[in-house]
């Protein structure tokens, strides 16, 4: 009886001391996320590519676009400025049917941006600011 005693409490000593020996947590970077994804609209029309807002803080977008031509067309995000902070940005969309959706996902830094179609209208020009806010603390967020 005595042994089956002194067993069960090496083991449970030896599971304790296993248990301690985890990480200190010191290394552990609590990184900040990302801030939160926008949805911005853009409508393509005959005459004119239309964007709103004009103006917003940089970070991942969803530009949602409307093509409201009776042609496909395929939508380029582009940086629109010489010699900026850093390498230039292009993104193109899939195509979009005519009277169709489509959406183009990027992660935008601060400067000038055009939007534009291969063969429509001019390109819709917009800004782009400071960074926006981290969405560290922000409940329900993907």
């Amino acid at each position: 009886m005595r042994r089956i005693a002194r067993t069960a409490l090496l083991i449970s000593g030896t599971a304790c001391a296993l248990a301690g020996c985890g990480d200190s947590g010191d290394d552990y970077a609590n990184k900040p996320r990302p801030a939160a994804p926008i949805n911005i609209t853009a409508a393509i029309s005959d005459k004119k590519i239309s964007i709103s807002p004009k103006e917003f803080g940089a970070g991942p977008v969803t530009i949602i676009v409307s093509n409201q031509t009776g042609a496909k067309q395929t939508v380029t995000l582009e940086t629109d400025e010489l010699g900026g902070s850093g390498p230039g940005l292009k993104e193109s969309s899939d195509p979009i049917g005519p009277r169709g959706t489509g959406t183009l996902t990027v992660d935008v830094r601060e400067g000038s941006y055009a939007l534009s179609v291969s063969d429509g209208p001019k390109a819709a020009k917009f800004d782009v600011g400071p960074a926006r806010k981290s969405g560290q603390d922000q409940l329900l967020q993907p």
